[in-house]
């Protein structure tokens, strides 16, 4: 297939707001992957429809890629998925990688289908939850049952995988996947509300849980083997020691568990994210899940009976609290009780909701207060997909009391439609210079902007980056120097909590 055959595909998928559009797109294409000879070439279509590569992220920074856009395009399409696939995999063999190296694939690529290729390098292919509509779209083109592609995803968390067994022999072909111990699966994600009260409302009969903010692990035994994935599924377990140990602690043969390690400080109060990071062996272990024991796969169970049977095997000091309740009032205590010891916020958790891996569930809702800091727009990037034509990504600072603005991160995240649309025609009146699809302006405008936190960057000039940033709203009633300050921003970073 040609590569073109996938720009195009996600130009469509891009510029439409109908899933049901998008899905038929995207299991059009997958049927003509089908088709091709070499399954690598299926493998890698499925990544790149995705929005990322086989290989991985790559290193090409967007300066690189600055450059490589001024290349000029062929005047035709001739670059084959395989090929594609093939010259980024030894691109990644390479040491030193130098970005100049991929400007023989580059030089042969159209206009459609180098851009496609350049925000797959930096992971900028943003075209809806891609994942979700991958799996819808995949029972579409296999014609198989889309319970059955999502199970098969859960337990391996290999979406190329489930695709090629799917396409190729329907829904028998996804038979063979089953949840196995070392087998890592795509983890759980919780939703969002405001309160605890909207939570319970939703979920019904529920367990409040404190949300840790440490390192997502899951937790594989058999035996005396562990092994450990974080939140991506990378083996890390040389790196925690103490889920190793953890694991061993469990009355059980063998058993998946979920769980948190997170770096506490005097009296037990969590360390800021950034520092459980940086130091994964000194680190304390609590669990809440259990996915898998003794030979019995439990996603499919209610988490009250997941519960149960995590508390027989688990010592009481491992598990994460929780107060079984449906009643708004008793919620609300233990939040500020969870609050008080310095924790993010709660999930509730349905009583009879199952494993959803990999998405975020209904049965899992988060609640947290959160961090909003009133920041100055220094810069703007143009979207691309659904969002070609209008400015999107800000650029975000705070006010230097010494004079100018300290960059802090980056968002396109918040915006409606109607916002996108002003802030395009408002941030162009206030355009500076332009630089490729960066658009510098003066900074004027400030905006409110929630976070989960402050962590350490060695990417920002004020070693610091603001963590989920989105945009909760324009702040024309403020000027530029009512904005706050990076010594603000510094004390919430030492603190590792709003204030």
């Amino acid at each position: 297939m040609l590569f073109a055959e996938l720009a195009a595909t996600s130009k469509a998928v891009g510029a439409t707001r109908s899933r049901s559009a998008k899905i038929q797109a995207l299991a059009a294409c997958l049927r003509a992957l089908t088709g091709e000879a070499e399954s690598e070439s299926l493998a890698a279509g499925v990544c790149f429809l995705a929005g990322r590569l086989r290989q991985g992220r790559l290193g090409v920074g967007n300066a690189a890629v600055r450059r490589l856009r001024e290349l000029p395009a062929a005047a035709t399409s001739s670059l084959t998925v395989g090929e594609v696939d093939r010259a980024l995999a030894e691109f990644e063999r390479q040491r030193p990688r130098r970005a100049d190296r991929l400007q023989p694939l580059v030089r042969r690529a159209s206009a459609d289908e180098r851009d496609y290729l350049l925000r797959l390098l930096i992971g900028e292919v943003r075209q809806g939850a891609l994942d979700g509509l991958l799996v819808d779209a995949i029972a579409v083109a296999a014609e198989a049952p889309l319970d059955r592609v999502r199970r098969a995803l859960m337990v391996s968390g290999d979406l190329p995988a489930v695709a090629e067994a799917a396409l190729r022999d329907g829904g028998d072909g996804l038979q063979a996947f089953q949840l196995q111990v070392f087998q890592p699966v795509e983890p759980m994600l919780a939703q969002s509300a405001s309160s605890v009260a909207e939570a319970l409302g939703r979920t019904g009969a529920a367990a409040v849980e404190v949300k840790l903010d440490g390192m997502r692990v899951q937790i594989h035994r058999d035996g005396d083997a562990v092994r450990v994935f974080t939140r991506s599924l990378r083996d890390v377990t040389a790196g925690v020691p103490a889920a190793v140990a953890a694991a061993r602690r469990l009355c059980a043969r063998s058993a998946v568990v979920d769980g948190e390690a997170i770096a506490l400080g005097a009296e037990g109060r969590p360390r800021p994210f950034q520092e459980t990071m940086s130091a994964a062996g000194r680190v304390s272990i609590f669990l809440f899940d259990c996915l898998f024991l003794d030979g019995r796969d439990l996603t499919g169970e209610p988490w009250s009976e997941r519960r149960q049977a995590l508390t027989a095997i688990c010592p009481a000091e491992l598990l994460v609290d929780a107060v079984r309740t449906d009643d708004p009032e008793e919620a609300q205590r233990f939040v500020e009780e969870t609050l008080r010891a310095g924790h993010e916020g709660v999930v509730v958790k349905a009583a009879d909701g199952t494993y959803e891996a990999g998405r975020r569930g209904h049965a899992w809702i988060k609640v947290k207060p959160a961090l909003t800091l009133g920041l100055v727009v220094l810069a703007v990037e143009w979207g691309s997909g659904r969002r070609a034509g209008y400015l999107s990504n800000l650029h975000l600072g705070a006010r230097d009391p010494a004079g100018g603005f300290v960059m802090l991160g980056k968002t396109f995240k918040g915006m409606t439609d109607e916002v996108l649309r002003w802030q395009t025609e408002r941030l162009q009146q206030l355009a500076t210079r332009r630089e490729g699809h960066v658009v510098h302006v003066r900074p004027e405008l400030v905006v409110e902007i929630a976070v989960d936190g402050i962590q350490t960057s060695r990417r920002y000039p004020g070693g610091m980056a603001l963590r989920f940033a989105r945009l909760r709203r324009y702040r024309e009633d403020k000027t530029a120097d009512q904005a706050d300050t990076v010594d603000t921003v510094r004390r919430l970073h030492r603190r590792g909590e709003p204030e």
